[in-house]
């Protein structure tokens, strides 16, 4: 049987730990398109209705780079807004412009039964066993969160080292290392090493440094091209960048009658896939201390329109300034610089002042 040749639009670091699945558990081979780029972003803006929001035009325009680097196979996550119909959409749109390829659409299989995804398995691997499939999950999963401590780890203290470059060049060498991984302990191997080097590199850390929390929407926070490098941007001014969002926290450790609880003077009902944690995230970050939050979202993204007034709610109950933050297919680095700057420079000058 000729293996397929998969693949999943670019998100984050979290392709690698698809790649180790697909690779480990289906005997397929995963295809790594490249970084997604202004000409990704061209693309999937060029064959996209226009009133959809940005991360269907980049996992549009991912997808075309995935097929151009030799996939014969894509696969669609679901998702609980819009995001549920961009794979029944994109998928036309890409047979339109005469594009040949098996498409997995995760959607068709959110049935209620987690059962039903190894149907969408199947698809992949018809003779996979479920066996090994149990068991390189698990190994993914310990990827998945091996990744995101690392990663949270890395914004909160990149921003002051004395040897600019350092963490990024020991953050890159451990994705490199995931990429690569064949088996559990090549995982945990990694990672100690890059906690035990984390540890090692000096830093000039001040004893109440700015602290932000960022919030948003799932695919826009957590994507560093998606939101023009934020986090990075944020902690080369010297600021301790702190984001709770990401697959680990959301997908497994949420907890969502327990959040509601803790937010019940702002919001009695579940607003939307990301809309109830980031209340929490907010009230957190702002009853914890820091200095600011920034909201980013994708333009248009409605469940996050929504959310906004509550977070003006707990801005003003707790005098913490929130930059809101929307992005589009035409937002510009320029722009969020300067946005960026008068942001830092009121947090600055009010922790003074405080």
């Amino acid at each position: 049987m000729v293996r397929k040749h998969v693949a999943f639009p670019r998100f984050s670091h979290y392709n690698l730990c698809i790649k180790y699945f697909v690779e480990q558990a289906l005997d397929a081979e995963y295809i790594m398109q490249p970084p997604m780029t202004n000409r990704t972003m061209e693309i999937g803006s060029h064959y996209s209705p226009d009133s959809v929001c940005t991360p269907f035009k980049t996992s549009l325009g991912s997808m075309v780079d995935a097929l151009e680097a030799g996939a014969d196979t894509l696969v669609m996550t679901l998702g609980f807004c819009r995001l549920g119909y961009y794979g029944e959409l994109q998928e036309k749109i890409l047979r339109e412009l005469g594009y040949e390829f098996d498409f997995v659409n995760l959607s068709e299989y959110s049935t209620g039964n987690p059962k039903d995804y190894l149907k969408a398995l199947r698809k992949i691997a018809p003779k996979a066993s479920m066996a090994k499939m149990t068991r390189v999950g698990v190994e993914t999963l310990k990827m998945l969160s091996c990744l995101d401590e690392i990663e949270a780890e890395y914004y909160k203290n990149c921003g002051f080292e004395l040897h600019h470059g350092d963490f990024k060049q020991v953050w890159n060498q451990f994705l490199a290392e995931m990429e690569t991984a064949e088996n559990l302990h090549e995982i945990e191997a990694a990672f100690k090493t890059v906690k035990k080097e984390f540890s090692a590199i000096p830093v000039n850390k001040p004893e109440h440094p700015l602290r932000v929390g960022v919030i948003g929407e799932y695919y826009t926070a957590v994507d560093a091209f998606s939101n023009l490098n934020l986090e990075q941007k944020l902690a080369d001014m010297g600021v301790e960048v702190h984001r709770w969002m990401n697959v680990t926290n959301r997908n497994l450790h949420y907890h969502g009658k327990n959040l509601s609880v803790e937010i019940k003077d702002y919001c009695k009902y579940e607003m939307g896939p990301t809309s109830t944690a980031n209340i929490w995230c907010a009230k957190y970050y702002a009853s914890h201390g820091f200095d600011g939050i920034i909201h980013a979202k994708s333009a248009g993204c409605t469940p996050e329109i929504d959310i906004m007034p509550v977070l003006q709610n707990i801005s003003s109950d707790y005098k913490i300034p929130t930059l809101y933050l929307s992005y589009d297919s035409q937002t510009s680095d320029t722009g969020l610089d300067t946005r960026l700057e008068a942001f830092y420079d009121m947090i600055q000058m009010r922790k003074k002042a405080v």
